[in-house]
């Protein structure tokens, strides 16, 4: 059975702004990184993770029905 893991759209931008930070790069720099291929793996984790964030974090902004649905969390 598959783990879900609720969390409202702050908690996202804060763990996309946390990842950042702890990775001492702006979203430009590892994104700029990334397109070359020249991330650590740990960086490059940060990365995909940040992706997903602002996958979730997209879909908001489309006015996704299942975050609306769900008061604010996205799942």
């Amino acid at each position: 059975m598959a783990t879900v893991i609720h969390k409202t759209l702050e908690q996202l931008r804060e763990q996309r702004d946390r990842l950042l930070a702890e990775v001492g790069m702006s979203y430009e720099e590892l994104r700029d990184r990334a397109e070359v291929y020249s991330l650590s793996m740990d960086e490059l984790d940060v990365w995909h993770t940040i992706e997903g964030i602002d996958y979730l974090l997209d879909g908001d902004r489309r006015g996704d029905f299942e975050a609306r649905r769900v008061g604010g969390r996205v799942r």
